[in-house]
């Protein structure tokens, strides 16, 4: 399984490109596909937004389903979309409801 991952352009946030066509903060909306087909696809995309100079650094990235959520197999992909490692009160984590991949994953403990 694989999703579309980017950084904005415009303030260098992640992002992941969403099932309706848009780029979001969270990995949640994040549109997964299981097939070559798809990631072709997601690569289109994330492609004709690189020359749009919306996003840069585009890649598919590995994930899997842990209890119904999204979590990136890489750990630096996992830290993309929780935040910094150092401090939970800054970054994506400190947001309200946003999932902590890291932990989801079983793979890093608080």
């Amino acid at each position: 399984m694989k999703v579309l991952t980017a950084n904005r352009l415009k303030d260098g946030e992640a992002v992941w490109y969403a099932a309706d066509r848009r780029w979001s903060e969270s990995l949640g909306d994040a549109e997964v596909v299981h097939d070559k087909a798809g990631e072709d696809r997601l690569a289109a995309s994330g492609q004709a937004a690189f020359k749009a100079n919306l996003v840069l650094d585009v890649d598919l990235i590995d994930v899997e389903l842990v209890d119904g959520r999204i979590v990136p197999i890489r750990l630096r992909e996992r830290i993309r979309a929780s935040g910094p490692t150092i401090r939970e009160d800054v970054g994506k984590q400190a947001r309200s409801g946003p999932a902590d991949v890291a932990q989801a994953a079983g793979r890093i403990s608080s």
